[in-house]
């Protein structure tokens, strides 16, 4: 009889929620973006969200137009592809099955929806996506100042300081003016006769580059195109113009080409010595005219180049400008280019040609002077007040010929100055005044992590002494990734917000071509801190189109063997433990894995399958008896002991879990891709290994893991390698660890997410708060008191070298499944399902937080006032919610102000409710 009461309580609360009501299709994108411009796959993938104001909103239909012009699309004709209605509730990741698509062919679609009752949605807006052109269409010819064979660049990439020959060094330096590594000016005059549909430009300039057309910048991107393993994989660029940005009669396409990743051979500081060429450039323009015929400009011997007005580019010594070498109008219709050169048609780079998956770099933010500080005579500090990875703007005026010298630093020494010491020096700017008024600049080809910047023998603000220039203007701009914002955390906690500040800050900082450490003294793609922070960077950054990027690299840079390098792309192999380390590598086996939890999409299994497979084979051969004994281990581990190698555990236990956990997620994968004999083999192989290191490592005595260390009892925990009989007295052990270690952590860059997740899914969020929740080292309090603005290398930031490390941030992803609660379900990937389960713990009062899913928004927000809890709830159209209550078994609740009797989870202890789409407020008595 309760039984059926509490049938008919939830079948009344769904007839209450459920009005007539309007569903739509919104947010459509193709492979995972929107209005792609060069989309490789014969049949691409598309996708919407589901927008309704109805609780319980469900897709039951759908209908697909796919169309060659906007017209045919109008009028309801699609005339490339009709799905007719097809009954299914997916709404992600719908594989195009029309006409066979055509390269470089612009097709626009829209879509409809049927509702739970079988009512039709309005024609969503129009969307559009466009083919690649094919390698032949691209047919890509690469000009510049200088052949390769004549530029004198050293072969091969791995040049690191430390062994990179001094007189090879010496004699590209010495030639300071050299073109093999001098930014250069290219342009190229075509006329237009006709009245111009559009046009679409497809570009790679090497490093990097600037396009405009007229003298007007295209598109909005910093370091552009992305870096990559540039033997293996080119990135270039696709940019859409209508027709009123072509002037009828010429038009000028201009480029400004910098070395950027691709050839940092240099003086002044660098990390390592790599070249692949000198500066080079591929460009092809289709112009689309009116009356259906098209025409080509690209890239060829006709045209003509100069050098910049950059006088020196090097993404790790800085950049030099010097006014006085500007050509007006040089990008513009009418300018006298005779003086100039003919280009050289160049060796190609030996990379295959690819469209730039990810989002590109742009100027996020700007921040203004915070304080200026004079601290003799015309030598000025200035601290920006945020610590940013970037570059400066400056305003200045003076004579012609004056100099003005920027150094940028993320600290500041004893005497006030700004230091280098730690991040990689000399690294600075240089301006030459050409004396005309106020002038503007700021670098193009180079960027650092600073907040503090110095410039000496300057006048600031009031012209004192004429014989100095004088700063009008000071601006630092922080660039990364354009992918955009996910998620937003908030809590009664003040160290926790600015915690999540902190972190942020820095994961912004090192999110630019790739996850880099730092922005500063190395800017390399070391790849642990990815799958290790892998749910806080998913949470807060949309990474649909990024992720897939960073497994191109993985994949390039997976040697013939199997390894998977540290760092990716490898510009410079270090060797030993710095090049192979398990930590680092199983990334190509973890992320394939998390990118289908977080995005419901399988497209990183299939395509990386054989990547993430070879991998595990080759830890097998690195195995004796299962057992794999190399690598860096739990690296930077807390205690008295120098950072640097695991000291407090076992490097064969950190590099065998980790075996462990990269042979089970590839048996999972062969399962999800019904490989059915490497289902049976890598099944097999992760029982093999974890009772090798059950065997190995654990004493069923004392119930410990290797040295009884906190890493070597949490990783076994939340890898599920311990046996379940075990499993309960290893967690006291860790426990009593850690409260005899004052509640403090010893794990390192490796261990603290699994300690984190060790003790979070296990019931012991109390220890996480106490852990967390206090202003000493080890500790995030620790680095906040100390009054900085991204998370650091070190607890103790001065014992540490960057400043700007987000490796230690792996505390997000407690703040959102933890505290908020916001869980994935793995049995329903991509939060087609999920669940609310939040955290109450020590004195906090509430935690609210948002996830933009591939669904839509999920929200979680809980207070805890006057003995109530409110939780209020958001929850997508077309997906359903287990809400699990942290009050007891007996608590008074209410939903959407309607007393309610829920279920209840024997295992977790608590009251559960099942909920579809809609906003709720859950209302518990405590």
């Amino acid at each position: 009889m309760k039984n059926f009461k509490n049938i008919v309580s939830l079948f009344c609360l769904l007839v209450t929620f459920i009005f007539n009501g309007q569903i739509s299709a919104e947010h459509l994108k193709c492979e995972m973006t929107e209005n792609p411009l060069a989309v490789i796959e014969s049949q691409p993938r598309l996708s919407w969200q589901l927008v309704s104001k109805e609780f319980y909103a469900l897709q039951i239909g759908y209908q697909i137009l796919v169309s060659s012009s906007e017209e045919n699309l109008k009028n309801n004709n699609g005339d490339i592809w009709n799905s007719g209605r097809v009954n299914s509730d997916k709404n992600l990741q719908i594989t195009y099955n029309g006409t066979p698509l055509k390269s470089e062919t612009k097709y626009f679609w829209k879509v409809k929806v049927w509702n739970q009752k079988g009512k039709p949605s309005n024609w969503s807006k129009t969307a559009s996506f466009r083919m690649s052109p094919s390698a032949s269409d691209l047919n890509p010819v690469w000009i510049g100042a200088i052949t390769k064979a004549n530029s004198h660049l050293p072969e091969g990439r791995n040049y690191h300081t430390a062994t990179f020959k001094r007189e090879k060094k010496l004699a590209i330096i010495n030639a300071s003016d050299s073109l093999s590594r001098r930014s250069i000016i290219l342009r190229k005059p075509f006329s237009v006769n006709k009245a111009v549909k559009g046009a679409v430009i497809y570009i790679s300039g090497l490093g990097h580059y600037e396009l405009t057309l007229n003298s007007k910048k295209v598109g909005k991107s910093q370091f552009a195109p992305l870096w990559t393993d540039y033997d293996r994989s080119v990135n270039y660029n696709s940019y859409e113009l209508s027709a009123s940005e072509l002037e009828k009669g010429e038009n000028v396409i201009g480029v400004l080409l910098g070395n950027g990743m691709y050839n940092t051979v240099a003086d002044r500081y660098t990390k390592f010595y790599v070249s692949f060429g000198p500066p080079t450039l591929f460009f092809k323009m289709k112009v689309m005219y009116k009356d259906g015929s098209e025409e080509i400009i690209k890239s060829d011997e006709t045209w003509k180049y100069s050098k910049s007005p950059i006088t020196y580019n090097s993404i790790f010594g800085g950049e030099d400008y010097n006014a006085n070498l500007e050509q007006k109008g040089w990008s513009e219709t009418g300018f006298d280019d005779s003086a100039w050169k003919r280009v050289v048609v160049q060796e190609a780079p030996k990379g295959v040609l690819r469209p730039q998956a990810a989002s590109p770099i742009t100027i996020q933010k700007q921040y203004n002077v915070k304080t200026a500080k004079e601290l003799k005579p015309n030598f000025f500090v200035f601290n920006m007040g945020q610590n940013l990875s970037g570059f400066t703007t400056i305003k200045v005026k003076g004579k012609k010929g004056q100099n003005v010298r920027i150094w940028v630093g993320e600290s500041l020494n004893e005497d006030g100055t700004v230091g280098q010491g730690k991040t990689g020096k000399p690294y600075y700017y240089d301006y030459t005044l050409k004396g005309d008024g106020v002038e503007e600049w700021q670098p193009k080809f180079s960027y650092y992590g600073f907040q503090y910047v110095q410039i000496e023998n300057i006048n600031y603000k009031e012209t004192k002494d004429e014989n100095l220039p004088t700063l009008v203007d000071l601006k630092s701009n922080f660039i990364y990734n354009s992918a955009g914002e996910a998620g937003n955390f908030e809590c009664s906690n003040d160290i926790f917000n600015k915690t999540h500040l902190l972190i942020n800050n820095a994961i912004k900082s090192n999110f630019q071509s790739v996850m880099t450490d730092c922005p500063q003294r190395e800017k390399l793609g070391w790849l642990e801190e990815i799958h290790l922070n892998g749910p806080g960077l998913f949470f807060n950054y949309n990474m649909e189109s990024y992720f897939p990027a960073i497994m191109q690299n993985i994949s390039d840079s997976q040697r013939d063997n199997g390894l998977i390098p540290t760092i990716s792309p490898e510009y410079v192999v270090f060797g030993g433990d710095f090049t192979d380390s398990p930590e680092w590598g199983v990334t190509g086996i973890i992320l394939p894995w998390m990118y289908y939890e977080y995005y419901g999409d399988t497209s990183l299994i299939e395509k990386y399958y054989p990547v993430m497979k070879k991998y595990a084979d080759y830890l097998g051969t690195k195995a004796t008896n299962h057992i794999v004994s190399h690598g860096l281990g739990d690296w930077y581990d807390y205690g008295d002991h120098a950072a640097g190698y695991s000291k407090n555990s076992p490097i064969a236990l950190s590099a065998t879990s980790h075996y462990f956990y990269g042979a089970s997620l590839v048996a999972k994968a062969a399962k999800l891709l019904n490989k059915t004999e490497d289902i049976a083999k890598y099944e097999k192989l992760t029982a093999d290994i974890k009772d090798a290191f059950n065997k190995e490592f654990f004493n069923p005595e004392t119930k410990q893991y290797g040295t009884s260390s906190q890493f070597s009892n949490a990783v076994p925990i939340f890898m599920d390698i311990v046996e379940p009989q075990y499993k309960q007295a290893v967690m006291q052990n860790l426990l009593a660890d850690i409260k005899a270690k004052g509640d403090r952590l010893t794990t390192g860059d490796v261990g603290n997410r699994y300690l984190f997740q060790a003790l979070a899914q296990n019931g012991e969020n109390e220890m996480m708060y106490k852990m967390n929740n206090h202003y000493d080292a080890p500790g995030y309090g620790f680095q906040i008191k100390f009054g900085l603005t991204t998370l650091t290398e070190q607890w103790d930031p001065r014992k540490g070298n960057s400043w700007n490390h987000f490796m230690m941030g792996q505390i997000e992803e407690w703040f959102y499944k933890s505290l908020a609660g916001i869980v994935p379900d793995d049995q329903n990937p991509g939060f087609k399902h999920f669940f609310i389960q939040p955290e109450v713990v020590g004195d906090m009062t509430f935690a609210k937080a948002a996830y933009q899913s591939i669904y839509g928004n999920i929200a979680s927000a809980w207070d805890k006032k006057e003995g109530k809890l409110i939780l209020r709830v958001e929850i997508p159209a077309n997906t359903s919610a287990t809400i699990k209550l942290p009050v007891p078994k007996n608590s008074e609740i209410k939903v959407n102000k309607k007393w309610m009797t829920l279920g209840f989870d024997e295992k977790d202890k608590k009251p559960t409710l099942q909920l579809g789409s809609g906003k709720y407020t859950i209302e518990c008595k405590i």
